[in-house]
């Protein structure tokens, strides 16, 4: 497998001609990097909303139903607006629209700094949902442009940026915003400044490049699932990433409180712990995407769901130091997945990048988005240990794995 060495100067568009001529095949890091480093800083600002959701609660003496609005709020905006971006970039390609949304995640932080009731709360959630939304489908098609048909590699690389950056994201929060306040919020604008800059030199290589590339990779196209066959798919794809989405929502929104409550944690304490489940995260989804490209997206799906489960009915049982070794098991074992289940569907719908990107990181967002507000309705009723407990089955629903259609791929040239 060839990896091209090219430099970071691919996203000069000075160099444009030149790459124009190059040969659509082997990994190019430097593309698909910078769409990870894009991701990364993305979802670091996405991340620092639900690590100040203590402080918020303190400072506007919210509920725990309030606190999963909000976080349903951010989510609703998010994954209802992507698969229609995706599906409508299919057609109608707008590289610009990356920076242009990274500067809605800019206004959404600003005014997140400066809300001062929960309904202000609300509308910066919202804005800062929209940015993402513009971003996932986009930067994806980036990545599997770039990935020199080493789509698993390629997908994974370019996740693991996001999951390092809602790993890195809690941490600081925990060193900026909770010892500061509020107001403190508006440093997270230098993150999404160095953001737009990043997407700008994406945004100019795509456009000298994107069209090459996409009929090099149409070669690399699999023949795709029928129409019943697709319709099976989405079905058990959709069981899938419930379970996966609903579990990980219980550790991103309410990992603190549980820790909190459970084993008395202070809030800067509770952070490092969720900070070591995100980073086991990432560590994971990387994984995922290159073994996906060797042993199969099937085998991958069945290892994330079935070799997690001992791990999560284990975890409302155990003490603090087993807590945390279970945190690590769980964010490894079990976000192998995401990046298996997005090649797998692109492979089942060839030729619709941003439609299938768009809809797998809207469900993402949306389930994750309903799980949170449920999970928080049920902890005002239950408790919050009870809601570990009863999470804890959650991917037993992996068994849903079984149905999945095998995809039919052509034989490669």
């Amino acid at each position: 497998m060839t990896v091209e060495t090219a430099t970071f100067d691919h996203l000069d568009p000075a160099s444009a001609p030149a790459q124009a001529e190059q040969k659509p095949h082997g990994l190019l890091l430097p593309i698909v990097g910078g769409a990870a480093l894009a991701h990364l800083l993305n979802d670091m600002i996405q991340a620092m909303l639900p690590a100040i959701f203590p402080m918020l609660k303190a400072n506007f003496a919210l509920s725990f139903g309030q606190i999963g609005i909000i976080g349903l709020v951010y989510q609703a905006t998010a994954s209802l607006l992507q698969p229609w971006i995706g599906m409508y970039t299919d057609r109608h390609p707008m590289p610009w629209l990356l920076p242009s949304g990274m500067v809605m995640t800019l206004i959404g932080i600003a005014l997140l700094a400066m809300a001062g009731s929960f309904e202000m709360l609300l509308v910066a959630a919202a804005v800062v949902g929209v940015g993402s939304a513009t971003f996932h489908p986009e930067a994806s098609r980036i990545a599997r442009l770039a990935s020199g048909g080493r789509f698993g590699t390629a997908q994974s690389t370019f996740q693991v940026g996001g999951n390092t950056g809602s790993a890195i994201g809690p941490l600081l929060t925990a060193a900026i915003v909770i010892p500061h306040g509020q107001p403190a919020v508006a440093w997270f604008m230098v993150v999404a400044l160095v953001a737009i800059l990043v997407l700008y030199r994406l945004t100019a290589w795509v456009r000298h490049n994107g069209s090459a590339k996409a009929k090099g990779l149409a070669k690399s196209h699999g023949a795709g699932l029928d129409r019943a066959g697709v319709v099976r798919a989405v079905a058990v794809i959709c069981v899938l990433m419930f379970a996966k989405f609903v579990y990980i929502a219980s550790f991103t929104n309410y990992f603190t409180f549980y820790l909190i409550e459970r084993f008395a944690l202070s809030v800067q304490h509770s952070q490092l712990f969720l900070f070591i489940f995100l980073a086991a995260v990432a560590l994971g989804t990387f994984a995922g995407g290159p073994v996906g490209d060797r042993i199969g997206r099937k085998a991958v799906i069945w290892i994330s769901f079935l070799g997690v489960a001992p791990f999560a009915l284990a975890l409302p049982y155990a003490g603090l130091v087993t807590t945390a070794v279970l945190a690590i098991i769980i964010g490894l074992v079990m976000s192998s997945a995401f990046a298996a289940l997005v090649v797998y569907a692109q492979e089942a719908v060839p030729g619709r990048v941003g439609l299938v990107s768009g809809l797998m990181f809207g469900l993402m967002f949306g389930i994750g988005g309903i799980g949170a507000a449920g999970l928080g309705e049920l902890a005002d009723k239950h408790g919050i240990v009870w809601v570990y407990g009863l999470t804890s089955f959650l991917p037993l629903l992996g068994l849903a794995t079984a149905f999945l259609p095998e995809t039919r791929k052509k034989p490669a040239l």
